[in-house]
């Protein structure tokens, strides 16, 4: 497997901009998942890497070697897509074998490599099925097989679970993370979906407007995000925010109350952002409140409970309670959070404070 470096890429058409000076470097065997809204570039920058977009600038670096010239043939990459993109008339084998048949491989070696990845990926029994009679799941193995089977430097994913159904999803999430714990390939992953990004990835590229926000971890994302747009973003439900000012510097206030952060690097009378994630509030006396207010809707999913509350806010802030909590619309709740889970941005910019 090879290692992938981008350096300083753009990407315009015209006099129009998408893609800003993008370096991320992506170590051999890395799973590395870019994620962010619609039309933040995510798509456009792994077609740049699989050769089907032209490089306006910069530098994008293979296994070591710089491949901006070379066709999407050349680069010993594989591309599994949203839309399957299999051949109707062909039975799950013929496509899977098609590409190495067109590279004149031997009869025996394609025969080996269609064996070896429907084995891997539970498909052994549909190979002589078209596509027509398989299910989206299936049909996704199929094109999964089809990269394996090429044994390429390095895969590519453009969101290739957002048209199965839920419970598919969560399948296919788990296959893939599977397949890349048995195969250690070098992959880059786009999705728009937070959950396949936390749950798959060594690695996480936050993209904003054709620019990186972030990239690191999972956990070191939901726990530090660098700026209001990745705090936002990464966590389900997402992080309460609420604008504020800093009444001095290790304090501030909200809604008429004023909350001690000790330690917390606020720019004296500033605007300032205050974070905090729904599992860090808590319940509490009336007295010990941060906030106070009614419960709009409790959500009871089975293994945890979310209390949407208004607070006299323009947005509600949703707090998480134990799964039994004795909670329901109308009712009036008092909470409170651990300064130590605070997060805090600067307003004009984004970027984190503390």
């Amino acid at each position: 497997m090879a290692a992938i470096a981008l350096k300083r890429i753009r990407k315009s058409y015209g006099d129009l901009q998408v893609i800003h000076d993008i370096d991320i470097d992506i170590d051999s065997g890395e799973f590395v998942v870019l994620v962010g809204p619609s039309g933040c570039g995510k798509s456009t920058l792994l077609r740049m890497i699989a050769g089907l977009e032209e490089i306006s600038g910069g530098d994008l670096d293979i296994g070591g070697a710089r491949v901006n010239a070379l066709s999407p043939a050349e680069r010993d990459i594989a591309m599994v897509f949203q839309d399957y993109a299999l051949y109707p008339h062909m039975t799950v084998e013929d496509n899977m074998s098609f590409g190495l048949k067109m590279r004149g491989t031997s009869e025996a070696e394609i025969n080996k490599r269609v064996a070896n990845a429907a084995d891997i990926l539970k498909i052994t029994d549909f190979l002589h099925r078209r596509p027509a009679q398989l299910s989206g799941g299936q049909r996704q193995r199929v094109a999964m097989g089809r990269a394996i089977v090429r044994e390429p430097a390095a895969f590519l994913f453009d969101e290739p679970l957002s048209n199965l159904d839920a419970s598919l999803r969560v399948e296919m999430r788990l296959e893939i993370a599977k397949l890349h714990n048995r195969m250690k390939a070098t992959t880059v992953y786009v999705t728009h979906d937070q959950v396949e990004a936390m749950t798959l990835a060594d690695r996480i590229v936050v993209m904003n407007s054709g620019v990186v926000e972030q990239i690191g971890k999972p956990l070191d994302l939901y726990h530090k995000p660098a700026s209001l747009f990745v705090a936002r973003f990464i966590g389900s439900p997402t992080m309460n925010t609420i604008e504020t000012t800093a009444a001095r510097g290790d304090a501030i206030t909200i809604l008429g109350r004023t909350i001690d952060l000790p330690g917390a690097p606020l720019p004296e009378g500033g605007a300032v952002t205050f974070g905090i994630r729904p599992e860090d509030l808590v319940r509490c006396p009336v007295d010990e409140a941060w906030f106070s207010g009614e419960v709009a809707v409790a959500e009871r999913l089975g293994s945890q409970t979310y209390c949407y509350v208004e607070i006299g806010h323009t947005r509600m802030l949703t707090v998480e309670l134990p799964r039994d909590a004795e909670i329901s619309a109308g009712e009036r709740i008092s909470l409170r959070g651990n300064a130590r889970a605070v997060h805090l941005f600067d307003t004009r910019t984004g970027k984190r404070l503390n």
